[in-house]
């Protein structure tokens, strides 16, 4: 019988610090902290596109876009680069007597229209307006050179046939290099449209 009181003791005793160590003393405080927020990632952004899908998104740019792609030039422009584009708007374009415009696109004359388009192309660098300097001359893909002019904060292009041109936008970067809108399109020396 001992035994038993004793099994009972040991039981009571066990039960009693069971409960005491799970039970509520309803005097404690808990302080808890708010969660920590997780840093939020920058947002990643939109890659440039490249000088002819650039071209492409510029509704301006849709006759240099057609030229382009007549002259076979669409996937050297698309390249790694780095270009310098000297991109002639829509109304350059239009400025050019119609048959002119029309005989350089037929296909028999892409070699002329090649020499037109690279010749507003620089190729090896990324010339953006702040590396320009007055009287500078840049060597073109079809070979000849171009003049910058600098008057104050415009930039202007003296082409092959000593034409003026506007430089109306600058530094329109790509993924390959950079873009400058121009209001007439370049001739080559010895050219003209």
């Amino acid at each position: 019988m001992r035994r038993h009181q004793w099994n009972a003791l040991i039981l009571a005793v066990t039960l009693g610090l069971l409960g005491a160590a799970c039970g509520d003393s309803g005097n404690e405080t808990v302080a808890v902290s708010p969660p920590t927020p997780l840093p939020t990632p920058a947002p990643t952004p939109a890659p440039l596109p490249n000088i002819v899908e650039l071209a492409v998104a510029t509704p301006d740019l849709s006759t240099l876009v057609f030229a382009l792609q007549q002259a076979g030039l669409v996937d050297t422009l698309s390249g790694p680069g780095p270009f310098t584009v000297f991109a002639p708007i829509n109304s350059a374009f239009e400025a050019l007597p119609p048959e002119n415009l029309n005989a350089a696109l037929l296909p028999e004359n892409v070699g002329l229209l090649t020499d037109v388009l690279t010749y507003h192309v620089v190729s090896g660098a990324a010339v953006f307006a702040g590396d320009l300097t007055n009287g500078q001359q840049i060597t073109t893909v079809e070979g000849s050179i171009l003049t910058v002019s600098i008057q104050g904060d415009s930039v202007r292009l003296i082409d092959g046939t000593e034409r003026v041109i506007n430089v109306i936008a600058t530094d329109i970067e790509a993924s390959n290099g950079v873009v400058h809108l121009i209001d007439q399109v370049l001739l080559p020396p010895g050219l003209s449209l």
